[in-house]
């Protein structure tokens, strides 16, 4: 059976499924980030980033630094570095094409996660920029994000996934390398995959 043949449900149809939020659920909801938010991100060393293009193509990116990387300049204004990655710049393209973005906050240990939509643009500001100098690098470019909702998202996903367990981490071990994968999608043999596993163990020595 083809997917599109599945049965599909309209709003009225989900409302039927799962009933209304709670009203406490909905006053959680801020266009800014209060004390609380602040203290989050204080401390949250990686996040999610959601974009997508102007014809509604979507892209996640994962996004990592030191804890409080992502700063606030005021309770509606965050400032990101564009840290080096694979130069694909996904995020940025779409961001070009439609500046509304998401953002999924994560702290290690802790199973609530702190959600930020809003809407995004690219800088390369010397002033900012300078204030996200980590390891005597400064990145080349930084997103700005002007927040207009946010919300403390309950911890069950985390709890259901055991996501922050120890045991979950010989997980990693039953999935194929990095350099497998890589060597796979690309068509190669899996001496190449050896071969891109050691460069990605040399890559990662250069964070910055």
């Amino acid at each position: 059976m083809l997917s599109t043949e599945f049965a599909r449900v309209d709003l009225d149809g989900i409302r039927v499924k799962l009933g209304e939020p709670s009203q406490a659920a909905v006053d959680k909801i801020l266009d800014h980030l209060d004390d609380n938010c602040l203290r989050f991100l204080a401390h949250s060393p990686f996040f999610c980033l959601s974009t997508s293009d102007a014809q509604g193509n979507c892209d996640c990116s994962p996004r990592g630094d030191y804890p409080g990387f992502v700063r606030a300049l005021d309770a509606r204004t965050l400032v990101i570095p564009d840290r080096l990655g694979n130069r694909l710049v996904d995020s940025l393209r779409n961001m070009l094409e439609n500046p509304h973005v998401g953002m999924l906050c994560f702290v290690p240990g802790m199973s609530e996660t702190l959600r930020i939509n809003g809407t995004a643009f690219i800088t390369d500001d010397p002033g900012l920029l300078a204030m996200l100098e980590q390891d005597h690098s400064v990145p080349e470019l930084a997103i700005v994000v002007q927040t207009e909702e946010v919300y403390l998202h309950c911890g069950r996903a985390l709890l259901r996934g055991g996501i922050w367990d120890a045991d979950m981490q010989d997980l990693a071990a039953e999935v194929p390398t990095s350099g497998a994968i890589w060597a796979s999608m690309s068509g190669l043999d899996a001496e190449v995959g050896d071969a891109i596993d050691r460069a990605v163990v040399e890559g990662n020595r250069v964070l910055y």
